[in-house]
């Protein structure tokens, strides 16, 4: 373990960009993310929690939620595992962030952009989302042309990021995904002498600054990522000990099939394949 906090635990994560005192560390990672788009230059933090327009409609609760100086609202959420339906949760996240824009009365729906950004601590199976960045945006199906601004996810898979080592993050969103990766193994935190957010990054990210009751808020969130870590890989391996005593299995019964084919009894062909007898009768039926 190294210096500093894990920012893809929760208590971490909400700390590091979910703060009023830290939320240069937001500005500075969208303005990277959204280089040459967005130029932010303050955000205003919104409840995190949006509930429905009645009172049997589900509520959400956002990881972080931020409005821009331009009235852009920005949805930035971590993502510690798989889920069926993940991409459609982040849709439904961003649709419901423009629903709430409502107003009861006389409206003319005029829409603040709402943008959801989908840190994910895991790689999808789901075919939409094959890079480490994937963009989603309305477009005409024709032309391919941008429709409307009013709605954009980005997802952001971090174990496809593909930059191992320091020299080759070229800038600053290259230096905030590294980071973002590896941070609890840093003794010193790097990029501090070309880009001063991290030196408060490093300041915050601290271990040894954090109070008793930080302290054991984030070793909460420590234990409950090794727990979902550990059932993952638990998974893993029951899936593949499963697919391995599948694929043994068939192999078995396709031996038997031209044991059978060359004439040997069913009792030879049961002692030969470790097939029961009654399994060897069935296949020669």
């Amino acid at each position: 373990m190294g210096r500093f906090i894990d920012p893809r635990v929760d208590w971490a994560f909400k700390r590091i960009f979910g703060s009023e005192d830290t939320k240069e560390c937001l500005i500075t990672f969208l303005n990277g993310l959204f280089e040459d788009e967005l130029v932010i230059k303050d955000v205003t933090f919104a409840k995190t929690e949006k509930l429905g327009l009645r009172p049997d409609d589900r509520g959400v609760v956002f990881d972080v939620y931020c409005v821009t100086n331009e009235d852009k609202h920005i949805i930035v959420e971590m993502q510690k595992k798989e889920q069926e339906y993940f991409a459609d949760r982040a849709l439904y996240y961003t649709a419901r962030a423009i629903v709430q824009q409502g107003v009861r009365g006389i409206w003319d729906y005029h829409l603040a952009p709402v943008y959801t950004v989908c840190f994910m601590d895991f790689v999808s199976e789901s075919p939409m989302l094959k890079e480490f960045r994937t963009d989603l945006v309305l477009t005409d199906l024709q032309t391919r042309q941008r429709v409307s601004d009013r709605i954009r996810i980005v997802y952001l898979q971090l174990p496809l990021f593909d930059k191992h080592t320091e020299a080759e993050c070229m800038d600053i969103f290259d230096c905030w995904i590294y980071i973002m990766k590896n941070m609890n193994m840093f003794e010193q935190m790097p990029f501090s002498e070309k880009y001063p957010v991290f030196r408060k990054l490093a300041e915050i990210g601290d271990l040894r600054k954090l109070s008793r009751e930080e302290l054991e808020l984030y070793d909460e969130d420590i234990k409950n990522m090794r727990d979902i870590y550990a059932t993952r890989k638990f998974d893993e391996k029951r899936g593949m000990e499963k697919g391995m005593a599948k694929g043994m299995a068939k192999e078995k019964i396709a031996t038997a099939y031209r044991l059978l084919s060359m004439g040997l009894s069913e009792a030879q062909v049961s002692t030969a394949t470790e097939l029961p007898l009654e399994e060897i009768q069935k296949i020669r039926k």
